[in-house]
């Protein structure tokens, strides 16, 4: 929680990179950026966050509308349980919206919810 200038406390949210810090850390962008096309994503995650050395990465507007969806790669070897190195520049048309969520989802070829997982990063688009 933080408290502005006149006494107010807010709270900010950064979606969920607190509980996911152990399995997938984004360096760039970092929680409420503001972000323009083309956008540079940075970070690592788990070898087993990884598929075939990738895993999907997905822009939402704040109506929840999909305005990009690329394969994020991994920098490195990617069978292991360490931290891998993976980057991906995804373009996507500026939404009415102020507000979206990048999504960085757990590569899950089963299908099955159990092996389901995502980092969830709100962001502002650029006027």
């Amino acid at each position: 929680q933080c408290k502005t200038p006149d006494g107010k406390t807010f709270t900010e949210y950064i979606g969920n990179i607190l509980e996911k810090q152990d399995l997938i850390r984004i360096t760039k962008p970092r929680p409420n950026d503001i972000i323009s096309s083309p956008l540079d994503i940075k970070g690592e995650a788990r070898g087993y966050w990884f598929f075939e050395a990738s895993f999907p990465v997905k822009l939402y507007d704040g109506n929840n509308n999909l305005l990009a969806a690329i394969p994020a790669q991994a920098k490195s070897e990617w069978m292991t349980e360490d931290f891998v190195p993976f980057e991906v520049i995804i373009e996507f048309q500026k939404p009415t919206t102020q507000n979206g969520t990048l999504v960085l989802e757990k590569d899950n070829p089963s299908d099955l919810p159990q092996n389901a997982d995502k980092l969830i990063i709100p962001v502002c688009f650029s006027e």
